[in-house]
């Protein structure tokens, strides 16, 4: 044995060796994931944008009871498939109401979503590599920054991960049968194939069948050898998942006004503007995503490029195969593509956690001499240097910014920082196994900790959830009002004051609240003019319940909405 593995680590025993055994790693990953996914699901409010308008396409589904059309307002939304918008329809008749606008309902799909991903990536890493292996990649996934964001937004992504994972697993069983590493499978792996094929075209049209296309054609090629795709059972696999699919698409073209041709709406005004350009203002050059995610693959990053670059000298492991050719091909097109956002290569994370987990292992078993002490002792040291400053950044915005924090929050805090002194502690003593899983378990903590427990207490990001909390304090008695809404249109002040708000202008906003005798109106500080010309000589029937400072993230500019509604209003 060597000697960074000469000591037995106490941290080290009980998180990874021990709980591979059985029942333990999947009760331990559920437990780190509430950790990670749960802090904030509550206390932060409606993102701008995508998520918003998610929600309020959900709510709309609610409203109507119409379950086919997707629309925002009385905008068409004819961007993606409505299975996101049923789960999110489902959860909220579960454990909220569309009136109450309660974002946390909205989000527990996708809390869900990437909970499955977790577990299923240790299934996928047990069948792959070992319990070890799979433990280590499914925590690494677990932590990293771009799970833990896609976990607390009401969006497709963490629920198309774990439909994507779903697809892989049966994938990996039938390839690793071919290469006569595993026994030959049953029709059941066949079956989770297309039905979570089904599910992620569903979530998200074509993503999920052209990572799944991409990695057999990669396989195929590579190997030349393709015969084991037959057993995928096409012959019923194939109109098992069109049955379950395509009767959605067949009824939003039927519903008329605006749902006529959505799939070719979808691709002409979605998908091709993404291949030719970097789309509503996203394009970046090739390289963007190898260099985001020294952010978004945090604290796992560290170990990624060594990682790949040895399992792409091994690729003649029909695992390692399997994960490098789910990993790379898929990976070079988000390159290419013009449009980028970083969660668009999250479906392709748990292939590199798989890598890292499974290169860090052989580390700690001494089967990697390419890795010496010099590299692990950097790589912790990364990760434990990021993560203090992440730990002081934590503690540093509430004080100095005067973010809400509470118990909790220094609980998690204190409990980060000590996991860290750990850690280097750890280094010191050359105890690498307890040095990585701490650094893998402050990191997940810090990340959630400052991205949401933080972010989510620093009131001035959050201008149109406290104008819409000012408008129902002044209707608190009563039936909310129709609130017109002047120089602000951010899907979130839509999604907190209904359906009905109306987005006007300065003198439209001003009439309606005239002619309307329970109404509300908000106005950004550059329509004020015109909306006081629009009062006129009635100025005096209105009066200013509220003003609300801060910034509107989604532009980067400061801002200031002035909440109205008509004197002799009572709370």
């Amino acid at each position: 044995m060597s000697k960074a593995n000469s000591k037995t680590p106490r941290l080290g025993r009980r998180l990874l060796v021990d709980p591979t055994l059985g029942w333990k790693p999947y009760a331990l990953l559920t437990l780190f994931c509430c950790i990670l996914f749960l802090p904030g699901i509550a206390s932060l409010p409606p993102l701008d944008r995508d998520e918003a308008r998610f929600a309020q396409a959900t709510a709309q589904m609610l409203e109507t009871r119409d379950f086919v059309d997707i629309r925002f307002q009385d905008q068409p939304r004819h961007k993606k498939p409505a299975g996101i918008h049923w789960l999110q329809a489902a959860s909220v008749t579960l454990l909220s109401d569309v009136t109450a606008r309660d974002i946390w309902a909205y989000r527990v799909p996708s809390v869900i979503g990437a909970w499955a991903a977790v577990l299923l990536t240790f299934a996928l890493g047990t069948l792959l590599f070992d319990r070890r292996a799979a433990f280590a990649a499914a925590a690494m996934l677990a932590a990293s920054t771009l799970l833990i964001l896609e976990a607390h937004q009401a969006k497709t992504d963490a629920v198309l991960l774990a439909c994507v994972l779903a697809l892989m697993l049966p994938l990996a069983r039938h390839y690793l049968a071919a290469r006569d590493t595993a026994p030959a499978p049953g029709i059941g792996w066949s079956l989770l194939f297309w039905l979570a094929l089904a599910a992620g075209i569903l979530i998200k049209g074509p993503i999920a069948p052209l990572i799944a296309i991409l990695t057999l054609a990669t396989l195929a090629i590579s190997d030349r050898d393709g015969a084991w795709i037959k057993g995928l059972g096409w012959l019923w696999g194939l109109p098992l998942m069109l049955a379950l699919a395509l009767p959605w698409f067949l009824m939003v073209g039927g519903t008329g006004d605006g749902g006529d041709g959505f799939v070719m709406t979808a691709i002409t005004t979605d998908l091709i503007p993404k291949l030719l350009g970097g789309q509503e203002s996203h394009g970046a050059p090739p390289g963007y995503y190898v260099l985001t995610m020294l952010l978004f693959f945090w604290p796992g990053v560290f170990l990624a490029w060594p990682a790949v670059n040895r399992a792409w000298r091994e690729r003649t492991d029909p695992a390692l195969r399997f994960c490098l050719a789910w990993l790379i091909p898929a990976w070079i097109l988000m390159e290419v593509i013009p449009t980028k956002l970083p969660h668009y290569v999250l479906p392709l994370y748990p292939a590199l956690a798989l890598v890292c987990a499974r290169s860090a292992i052989a580390v700690l078993d001494g089967a990697a001499p390419w890795y010496d002490k010099r590299v692990l002792w950097l790589t912790g040291g990364l990760w434990a240097l990021v993560g203090l400053i992440l730990g002081g950044v934590a503690a540093y915005l509430p004080l100095h910014f005067g973010f809400e924090s509470n118990w909790h929050t220094w609980f998690f805090i204190l409990f980060a920082l000590y996991l860290l002194a750990t850690t280097a502690a750890a280094m010191k003593h050359h105890v690498i196994t307890e040095a990585l899983e701490n650094s893998l378990i402050s990191g997940g903590i810090l990340t959630a900790m400052v991205v949401w427990l933080m972010v989510s207490g620093f009131s001035p990001m959050w201008v149109a959830d406290r104008a819409a909390r000012a408008v129902a304090a002044e209707f608190k008695d009563g039936p909310p009002p129709v609130t017109a809404v002047a120089g602000f249109s951010e899907p979130s002040l839509v999604f907190l004051s209904g359906t009905g708000t109306i987005l006007t202008s300065g003198g439209g906003a001003a009439q309606h609240l005239l002619s309307e005798s329970q109404a509300a109106a908000i106005i950004e500080g550059r329509e004020m003019p015109g909306f006081r010309a629009g009062l006129g000589d009635r100025a005096d029937m209105v009066r200013e319940a509220a003003t609300v400072s801060g910034i509107n993230y989604s532009k980067g500019k400061p801002v200031t909405l002035h909440v109205f509604v008509r004197k002799g209003q009572t709370k």
